[in-house]
């Protein structure tokens, strides 16, 4: 119980499970989480560090969810909160399951900015902790057939801005925001997209982008964008009109563009 505690959200597979790793690398005793069976191995492989892992399978789009998550701390103060878990949803808007993309909404959004209250209360009223958020580049581009995870994300990239404004004068509170791009994980195959150009593309690492993150998050930053790519394509998204950012990302995301 002396050593650091941390909790890991989407570390099944992918930049979470990369990030868990180095936390436990790190000499944290973790609680990491997912919505899938496959957690209870991720949780395995990391016990290979040495520290204390306990993994929950909870369903993170609900605030029960959520609660089950927080339960399974048992107490414990969290110094290190790496709030990656979020859900993909590709094909145009109009075709999609109301079921569908309501997770997509309940998991980035909802889910997400609970587990970050109720986390950071408990931080905020010692002034110590740690706080690392996984938005995206997708969130400064209009998702053209994938409208509503990118939505999504604009959402955590502007919400986690603000929320660090609100907490400068807690200067033992480090909050970064992780900003990918494409990152080979599971994430397009589960979000329909594998008949896409972006989701057929070569994409960025996932151990290479939580290492970006991690990096930045014990530098105190309050952003990274990882990869030199997406730095850029970060850059003219700031500065390129809508309707541009909209056609080039249609280019990427409409089914059949595939180039292979």
């Amino acid at each position: 119980m002396s050593r650091k505690f941390g909790i890991v959200t989407g570390a099944s597979t992918g930049i979470g499970f990369e990030l868990a790793h180095l936390a436990a690398q790190d000499g944290y005793d973790l609680l990491v989480v997912a919505d899938e069976p496959l957690i209870e191995a991720a949780g395995r492989d990391l016990q290979a560090h040495g520290t204390h892992i306990r993994a929950v399978e909870a369903d993170l789009s609900t605030l029960e969810g959520v609660d089950r998550l927080l339960d399974a701390a048992e107490g414990r103060a969290v110094d290190l909160l790496c709030a990656n878990a979020g859900r993909g949803l590709g094909r145009a808007f109009l075709v999609q399951d109301v079921e569908d993309w309501r997770r997509v909404i309940d998991t980035n959004i909802t889910g997400t900015v609970y587990l970050l209250q109720r986390v950071l209360q408990q931080m905020a009223a010692r002034d110590s902790g740690k706080v690392l958020v996984t938005g995206s580049i997708a969130g400064l581009i209009p998702g053209s057939f994938q409208a509503v995870y990118n939505a999504s994300k604009a959402f955590v990239d502007n919400f986690t801005d603000g929320l660090r404004n609100e907490l400068k004068e807690k200067e033992g509170i480090t909050l970064t925001t992780l900003m990918p791009g494409p990152t080979e994980t599971e994430f397009f195959e589960r979000a329909d997209m594998l008949d896409t150009d972006v989701g057929t593309r070569e994409k960025d690492d996932p151990a290479k982008v939580a290492k970006d993150g991690w990096e930045a998050l014990h530098a105190g930053k309050s952003h990274i964008v990882s990869g030199w790519m997406n730095k850029v394509q970060a850059a003219a998204a700031h500065v390129a009109p809508t309707a541009a950012l909209a056609e080039m990302h249609r280019k990427m995301a409409e089914p059949g563009t595939a180039k292979s």
